[in-house]
């Protein structure tokens, strides 16, 4: 009796939690109208649900309660809805539902009540509505209630705080300016409504109202996402894995733009990098003490008045010459902007005003009055007026004319506008209100700022990297996770610092690929350096494997990597060095970033979707297909567990001792170290340590080859481009292709170049292929023709030295079989005979 009663207690807190709002029920489906791929179902009320098929996989579901169909503004985040060409959508009709197949799909729209579901082509349920709550409306507000199953889980929703499985969690969607943000705190900065199911299908909730996600933090039953205005509009995809779920959602949003190469590179800032003098000395003391470095940031306060893109006069004397002196040693500079101007850099606010540039208070029909942490009250720039796009882009191009590289766009939110802040609802935009437009506010901005830096410098690729920004932001900038660390007590970060691995993960999977923490953790005023050097030192090893690196922090605390003691800067000059060394290998995975969306940092599900373990682990990551990365993220530590996924990992600090995967493996860690490893069957394409990238044009590329002891391939597709224009977009590009595989109890490595449109490949270079072997090949030939072999200091002198011929060496102590390639790019064919098979 006992358990009825508990059981009838549980039905109605679920009935009760679903029912606490008064939702409108879309009701029966009464008939349906199919035009082209898309089927509108009609019910017995004004309500229609329109089913639109993208592709066979990808499928848009609009519910309307007024049956209309219409939208305030068209997506800011879709550009391409018809993904493939489909035949004639057909319908078939039974006595309880309506039927549409595709190569890859079931729709099934039941008809006693309206509710959908989806199906794979085995007839496996994927999405199913919850009872008669599929899809429901109260006034503006909608939401969407689906089936949850006991065994599924969530990834995705961007940029976000807290463990990689959402399951049990619920979500906002407002960029929150949010300072020393807490390890589970949301919302923050970015707001990206895409998230993917264990069951092999991803939603994407095309509203920029202030939206909600609860998965399963209601009930066990269903997960919700709802809106409190706007449209339900949202976007089903299916894949075999989440690759392919995230590479479609890249069809949908659009291709990440590429950075310049140089952004792969280490960069320096700080809150008070805001004068001449000092990004002189601090770009000479990185040369003087050999510490790689590509890009030294100005923050905001090196503008006159807030946003008039002039130098502040009294603290940059010469800035042409400045960035001219900066890039005679290989540095680019990149400045802060903000989406304001202040009413005391009079003439230009004037300007923007009299032009209606700026957002409108509702209330009062004048520029609404934005307090802003520095430079008094200003005017928010309204980047959704068409006019705003040139006034503000010729007003950027000043700097950009003395030589500045690109910017960062700050305090996009914007800035003083989070849930608390309800007066800025009153701002009126040029395309809507401010509680539709908040969320695509940065967004708005970020392609202003992109698309008239290309309009203004042909063929140049933009460095723009941002902290607030909307689904689709791909197409237009960079991000970074904004003020990150510990304000109350910086030597207490390191929670915070085990929270960007996640944070980071999860951005990469919302189409984020090119993303940066601050190392260091922005927050907290640092006054022992001794104190903070373990800490500033974790911070960079995982830093270096971001896809791009930034050490910021607040105020004037300084964070160059030599404030922190001998042991410090050595260790992380290593770091950054690493980061250097396998810029061919980063590089590469730009570039399947750019085509398909996927991140570099990856999430180990996406390597491993079979594997439940991986779903479980969110401190470490797959940097590119073939390195693992687990950062130490613990005070002291001097080993960490390391879960390591099926198969065998070569240690990549020793480049020899094997470990078998499905376990978890304890790791000797100190300081120095970083726990990395490479999947055994890799090849991992390097280059030398450069100041700067670019400095040695002609340099060779190592290809790290560890290969398999099977006669399965190891293979390796090294991309290459001009690094700097847009000619990527138009495929201009060169390729090597290196293979290596088992012959016999030796080894054969062909190495293949290819060229694309016209780009010019470097053929007065080595290749050098580094195999890491059990023991000393007895001879290697190219072709027909015996290599010279040689020690491997005398290899080492040789390369980059002599170009025509091929020589080899082995190294005893590391095991390692190096050969030296002839430049000039023909294909070439290498054999590495074991002492079994020599003749």
């Amino acid at each position: 009796m006992r358990k009825h009663k508990w059981l009838t207690v549980l039905v109605l807190l679920v009935t009760v939690g679903v029912h606490a709002q008064n939702w409108q029920k879309a009701g029966d489906c009464t008939s349906f109208a199919a035009n082209g791929n898309t089927v509108v179902f009609n019910t017995a009320g004004k309500a229609k649900l329109s089913v639109k098929f993208s592709s066979g996989s990808v499928v848009k579901i609009w519910y309307d309660p007024k049956g209309a169909f219409k939208r305030n503004n068209e997506s800011f985040a879709v550009i391409n809805e018809n993904l493939e060409p489909l035949s004639e959508i057909r319908v078939e009709e039974q006595a309880q539902s309506y039927e549409v197949f595709t190569g890859k799909l079931r729709v099934r729209v039941n008809k006693y009540p309206l509710q959908v579901q989806v199906f794979d082509k085995y007839q496996k349920l994927l999405l199913g509505d919850y009872k008669d709550l599929g899809h429901v409306s109260e006034g503006n507000a909608t939401a969407a209630f689906k089936t949850l199953r006991s065994d599924e889980h969530f990834l995705g929703l961007g940029e976000k705080s807290g463990p990689l499985d959402r399951r049990g969690r619920s979500y906002r969607m407002w960029n929150s300016d949010k300072p020393c943000y807490g390890v589970n705190e949301d919302p923050l900065y970015k707001s990206i409504p895409f998230f993917m199911s264990s069951y092999r299908y991803g939603i994407f909730f095309d509203n920029t109202y202030k939206t909600q996600f609860k998965f399963g933090t209601a009930s066990d039953e269903y997960y919700s996402f709802e809106a409190p205005n706007g449209e339900m509009v949202y976007y089903f995809i299916h894949g075999n894995d989440y690759k392919q779920i995230i590479e479609q959602y890249t069809q949908l949003t659009g291709k990440p733009i590429l950075p310049p190469d140089w952004a792969f590179g280490f960069s320096q800032c700080r809150g008070l990098y805001t004068n001449e003098k000092l990004a002189r000395s601090v770009a000479a003391e990185f040369r003087k003490r050999k510490i790689p470095c590509d890009i030294i940031y100005q923050d905001i306060g090196w503008v006159d008045g807030l946003q008039d893109f002039n130098w502040h006069k009294d603290k940059y004397t010469d800035p042409k010459g400045m960035v001219s002196y900066l890039d005679s040693m290989g540095f680019k500079m990149i400045l802060s902007q903000d989406p304001v101007i202040s009413q005391a850099t009079q003439r230009q606010w004037r300007e923007a005003d009299s032009l209606h540039y700026f957002a409108v208070d509702s209330s009062t029909g004048k520029s609404y009055d934005m307090p802003w942490p520095w430079g008094g009250n200003c005017g928010v720039v309204d980047f959704t007026h068409p006019a705003v796009a040139d006034w503000w882009g010729a007003q950027q191009q000043k700097p950009l004319n003395d030589g500045v590289r690109g910017f960062w766009t700050d305090m996009g939110e914007p800035a003083w506008s989070n849930e608390d802040a309800t007066e800025r609802l009153r701002m009126k935009h040029y395309l809507g209100m401010h509680d539709e437009i908040h969320n695509v506010y940065g967004f708005s901005w970020d392609k202003v700022v992109k698309e008239q830096f290309e309009k203004r410098n042909p063929n140049k690729r933009v460095f723009q990297m941002t902290r607030a920004a909307y689904a689709g932001l791909q197409r237009y900038t960079f991000g970074w996770s904004g003020d990150s660390g510990n304000g109350d007590n910086v030597l207490d970060g390191w929670n915070r610092l085990a929270n960007q691995v996640p944070i980071g993960i999860s951005a990469g999977m919302g189409v984020l690929p090119f993303w940066a923490c601050d190392i260091s953790g922005y927050c907290g005023d640092v006054k022992d350096y001794p104190a903070m050097a373990e800490l500033y030192t974790r911070w960079m090893q995982f830093g270096v494997f971001n896809p791009l690196s930034r050490a910021h922090h607040e105020g004037d605390n300084a964070v160059e990597p030599w404030l922190f003691g001998k042991e410090a800067e050595d260790i992380c000059r290593k770091a950054i060095e690493l980061k250097y060394r396998l810029f061919p290998y980063i590089y590469t995975y730009a570039r399947e970033a750019h085509e398909k969306g996927l991140p570099l940092m990856r999430a180990l599900i996406l390597e491993y979707p079979e594997d439940e373990n991986a779903f479980k682990v969110d401190d470490e990551f797959m940097f590119g297909h073939e390195l693992l990365v687990a950062p130490v993220l613990k005070k002291g530590a001097v080993s960490r567990n390391v879960y390591l996924p099926e198969g065998e990992w070569i240690d990549f600090n020793d480049g020899k001792t094997v470990y078998n995967g499905g376990q978890v493996i304890n790791y000797p860690a100190p300081l120095a170290v970083t726990p990395i490893f490479v999947r055994k069957g890799s090849i991992i394409p390097m280059m030398p340590v450069m100041q700067y990238i670019g400095q040695e044009k002609n340099h060779p590329v190592y290809a790290e080859i560890f290969p398999h002891d099977n006669r399965e391939e190891a293979t390796f597709t090294l991309y290459e481009d001009d690094g700097n224009s847009l000619g990527y977009q138009k495929d201009e590009y060169g390729t090597v292709q290196f293979t290596c595989k088992k012959e016999g109890a030796g080894y054969s490595v062909s190495v293949v170049t290819d060229t694309k449109n016209g780009f010019v490949q470097n053929s007065h270079r080595n290749i050098v292929l580094n195999l890491h072997l059990n023991r000393k090949p007895s001879a290697v030939a190219t072709g027909k023709v015996t290599a010279k072999v040689l020690t491997a200091a005398a290899l080492e002198t040789a390369i980059g030295k002599e170009i025509t011929t091929t020589a080899w060496s082995w190294n005893e102590k590391t095991k390692v079989c190096s050969i030296k390639l002839p430049a000039g790019g023909a294909p070439l064919q290498v054999t590495i005979k074991s002492p079994a098979t020599a003749k």
